[in-house]
């Protein structure tokens, strides 16, 4: 069961709050602490694009920064969100389609291939993920890829925590092996079919 506390310090929270009210040396932190989650997000979204939308993410989520509410969630949420943003302006520009919505024509599950320790079982992953509708499969990735608690991801998306932790559930249940990662940028590990219908 993730822990919707594992990223949801005060001092993140503080520190964009800080930044929002006149102090911007306040986001600096900010930048040093999430960049290299933030880059990952988009290289495995959008390789080759991921330097100049984590260079816009960071210029959107500064000129935002008085939009953030601490009362609605952590500030590790809040930029996951604003990175959400820019990647679907991205793909809206290039004339293709939000990264979740069509695994076909944009396909981003060679991240998963790498981070599977057993090989063989990469082909059936894939083909599970990109079964699974739109919206479960990005909730999915955003916690067991990279690592956002259900709380933050359903953030990220816009749906209530209860919502995304349901649909959590239902995605782990269509999978053939329970899917899990550690860390962002951790190698994942699959588990037997007994370990689907654990508790989100």
């Amino acid at each position: 069961m993730e822990s919707d506390h594992k990223h949801e310090g005060s001092d993140d929270r503080d520190a964009l709050l800080t930044c929002a009210v006149g102090d911007p040396a306040a986001f600096t932190p900010l930048v040093e602490q999430f960049s290299p989650a933030l880059h990952g997000y988009f290289a495995r979204r959008a390789p080759g694009a991921a330097d100049d939308l984590l260079a816009e993410a960071w210029l959107q989520a500064f000129a935002a920064r008085g939009t953030f509410d601490a009362s609605r969630g952590s500030a590790r949420g809040w930029l996951f969100g604003v990175a959400r943003n820019v990647l679907a302006g991205h793909f809206r520009r290039a004339g293709r389609v939000m990264v979740t919505a069509d695994p076909v024509e944009v396909d981003p599950w060679q991240a998963v291939d790498q981070r599977l320790d057993a090989a063989a079982l990469a082909p059936e992953l894939r083909r599970a993920l990109a079964d699974l509708p739109a919206e479960e499969r990005e909730l999915l990735l955003l916690v067991s890829g990279e690592g956002l608690t259900p709380t933050e991801a359903a953030a990220v998306v816009g749906i209530p925590a209860g919502t995304a932790r349901s649909r959590l559930h239902r995605a782990r249940g269509r999978l053939p092996w329970r899917w899990t990662a550690r860390a962002p940028g951790a190698r994942a590990t699959t588990t037997p079919p007994a370990r689907i219908c654990s508790p989100p």
